[in-house]
């Protein structure tokens, strides 16, 4: 089994959707198993298949403030309908988590973050609050990984 991936799920074509990807890289750059996704729920469950912990980071089109911040226990908690609309996919990270949950599929750890994204139109670059909500969920999500127990590869030798 796989201990842990992390994915940054989003478009980074698409403004703040782009704030997924935007994290798995720096987290990545920091030795952690780190990968984009685009958002595809079939494609989601596929990626966590085999895992025993998922940290997921993805915008959110609630209504809150941009930068808003909100974590959720997939196992403790059902994902609100509709929050995580930023996808282009009708079958996103709500229903792939869903989905799973109803065919036995989630992963045994699976820690959502969601930040709250103000521009969803064609361009690259992270708003400014939606940009300064991703460097401080950096550590929140390497905190949450060595909670689960896991800690990022050593640095390789050479």
């Amino acid at each position: 089994m796989i201990p842990l991936r992390i994915l940054g799920v989003g478009h980074p074509f698409r403004r703040d959707d782009g704030v997924g990807p935007w994290v798995a890289a720096r987290l990545a750059a920091r030795g952690w198993p780190a990968d984009s996704h685009p958002g595809e729920g079939a494609g989601l469950m596929d990626a966590w298949d085999g895992c025993a912990a998922v940290v997921l980071v993805d915008a959110l089109q609630s209504g809150a403030a941009p930068g808003t911040i909100r974590r959720f226990d997939a196992h403790t908690e059902t994902l609100p309908a509709g929050l995580f609309r930023a996808s282009s996919h009708l079958f996103g990270v709500a229903e792939a988590v869903e989905m799973a949950r109803v065919l036995g599929r989630l992963p045994p750890i699976l820690v959502i973050y969601g930040i709250e994204g103000g521009d969803f139109t064609a361009g690259e670059g992270l708003t400014p609050s939606v940009a300064a909500a991703a460097v401080a969920i950096l550590e929140q999500v390497e905190a949450d990984c060595r909670r689960i127990g896991t800690a990022p590869p050593p640095p390789a030798a050479g």
